[in-house]
């Protein structure tokens, strides 16, 4: 409920004489109470009639004269006289008569203005929505008044979108539509319509939220119950499938072979109890729907403790004997060597003391002769 400034007043005010009345406009929501007010000046006791816009007598001198249970009087004294609407429509529009009837008859019109708050918009998809494609969305709001200013959120951010309005009467219908890309991870997102208008407290707002549905292919993915697997053990697969629509059939495989016999699927998930080298090999599972096709593996290694130990038992022998042969080799290497070094040093090898050896008849004169000659002596292996 809110008070429009107030309207000229009926006569001039002549001091002490004049007999005079106000009225204040009034505006309310659809729904809402509206208090409409007479003030009376220098009253002495005439006759006050309210009447509707139709002209029709509300009260006469605080008398009910229109059975309308909506209409109260609220307070009727020589200063103001005060009706009370209830459940205020927008047939009550209009103005509301005050009038003092003296010798000059005077009246004031107070103006009831009723506004229509939004109701919260519906939001519509144009079309089904895949991912990498667009997606439409329309937000309408079919009566308002004023019209409603919509607009568009997601991930709190304000989208741009494209509004028409249509005047139905008093209110109003008002529109709007947007588009924006989408893909797989917007599949479950939010987008909110707001619709506002003058008719909600400030501050307050009319909100639908629309939850995007996203169509993509579908993903696959194997988890398995332990990561080792032994002999006799119990192994459950499970296919983690996603996809918009989900995949409603999962298909089990094994490579090129068929599946144990002892293997149970059901669904999503596949059962291999007592496990034996046999089950080795690659597990696929594939699932899919209109928009595409999926696929995953899992490589199934059944780990045998007994061939594990007789192997780990076998591998300190074969590096005891490795050691063993690469000493032993190098054993024979260093002997030859030493004996190939032997041989060399025992060899017979001639010196040449000096050049004069045959001219001087003694090895001694030669040497002594030989040694003033030269000053280096030479040897030289035979």
């Amino acid at each position: 409920l809110s008070s429009d400034p107030p309207l000229q007043r009926g006569c001039p005010n002549f001091p002490g004489t004049a007999q005079e009345v106000q009225t204040e406009n009034v505006t309310v929501a659809e729904g809402g109470v509206a208090e409409i007010t007479c003030r009376l000046h220098q009253y002495d006791g005439s006759i006050v009639v309210i009447q509707n816009p139709a002209r029709q007598t509300l009260f006469f001198n605080g008398t009910r004269a229109l059975k309308d249970e909506r209409f109260q009087l609220e307070e009727f004294s020589p200063r103001r006289v005060r009706i009370r609407l209830s459940d205020a429509r927008l047939e009550d529009e209009g103005g509301y008569f005050c009038q003092l009837y003296t010798e000059d008859t005077h009246h004031q019109i107070a103006t009831l203005t009723v506004l229509v708050a939004p109701e919260n918009p519906v939001v519509e998809v144009r079309e089904q929505a895949v991912e990498g494609g667009e997606v439409e969305l329309s937000c309408l709001v079919p009566r308002s008044r004023p019209a409603a200013v919509l607009r568009w959120y997601r991930d709190r951010k304000e989208l741009k979108g494209v509004s028409s309005g249509q005047e139905n009467g008093k209110v109003w219908s008002v529109a709007s539509t947007v588009r924006f890309r989408v893909d797989r991870k917007d599949d479950g997102g939010i987008v909110i319509c707001e619709a506002q208008n003058q008719a909600l407290p400030s501050g307050h707002s009319k909100q639908t939220q629309y939850v995007l549905d996203v169509q993509y292919s579908p993903t696959a993915r194997i988890h398995a119950s332990q990561a080792v697997v032994r002999e006799g053990d119990t192994l459950v697969l499970t296919c983690a499938v996603t996809g918009n629509p989900r995949p409603n059939q999962i298909r089990w495989n094994r490579g090129n072979e068929s599946l144990p016999e002892r293997a149970e699927a059901l669904g999503e998930t596949l059962t291999l109890p007592g496990l034996v080298s046999a089950d080795n090999g690659t597990y696929t599972c594939e699932a899919a729907n209109k928009h595409g096709h999926a696929r995953a593996l899992y490589v199934l290694v059944v780990y045998d403790p007994g061939a594990v130990v007789e192997a780990q038992t076998s591998v300190p022998y074969a590096i005891v004997g490795g050691i063993l042969a690469l000493l032993v080799f190098l054993i024979i290497c260093v002997l030859v060597g030493m004996v190939w070094c032997s041989v060399r040093q025992k060899g017979s090898y001639l010196t040449h003391e000096a050049s004069g050896l045959d001219e001087q008849g003694e090895a001694r004169e030669a040497f002594l002769n030989g040694s003033d000659g030269h000053k280096r002596k030479e040897e030289f292996f035979i």
